[in-house]
């Protein structure tokens, strides 16, 4: 069986239960959390997958990786049910197609700014404003990157706005260049 079909059959019947124990947004916030640690940290994975591991000693270790002693019963129930059927190694898979799931049905955006400084104040002006306009949701994660000088860079739902003043510099130089070219 394709790992993509595992992965989004485990994370669709998580959500489904979830749902129906009205706990899909600390689910979210959980899966999220473990999401994270499993790229972090990959020993995390490598110990999951390990089969010299008892159950329990896996089961702790996810539970602390996804939130610690306050983990909802739901998502320790479906790391029980992973486990017993041995699927760990699709775990982080499961994880990813849950939080695309989870976004797709509660229609939440999720992009990626870059700006040269922190700006709080761009964060929610660009968030109240792409939510205003999709009637949606928006998730914007951010990134400070001195390489641009200045402006931001916005990468959301595969598009990206490029308004660094790197880039206007790089655009001005380029058309300097054409029309430096075409005089000689």
């Amino acid at each position: 069986m394709d790992i993509g079909v595992v992965s989004k059959r485990y994370a669709k019947a998580l959500l489904e239960y979830a749902k129906m124990q009205a706990q899909e947004e600390k689910v979210y916030n959980e899966v999220k959390s473990l999401a994270g640690h499993l790229i972090a940290v990959p020993e995390i994975r490598h110990a999951i997958e390990n089969p010299v591991l008892d159950v329990e000693r896996k089961m702790a270790l996810l539970s602390e990786a996804a939130g610690g002693k306050t983990v909802s019963a739901e998502l320790q129930r479906f790391f029980k049910l992973v486990l017993d059927a041995k699927r760990e190694k699709f775990l982080q898979y499961m994880m990813w197609s849950y939080i695309d799931l989870y976004r797709e049905d509660k229609h939440i955006l999720n992009g990626r700014l870059i700006t040269a400084i922190p700006s709080e104040r761009l964060v929610k002006h660009l968030s109240d404003l792409i939510s205003e306009r999709t009637k949606g949701t928006v998730e914007i994660d951010t990134c400070i990157d001195g390489s641009i000088i200045g402006g931001f860079i916005i990468e959301l739902g595969g598009f990206r706005m490029d308004a660094s003043v790197a880039n206007q510099l790089k655009r001005v130089r380029q058309q300097f260049l054409a029309r430096n070219k075409r005089i000689v």
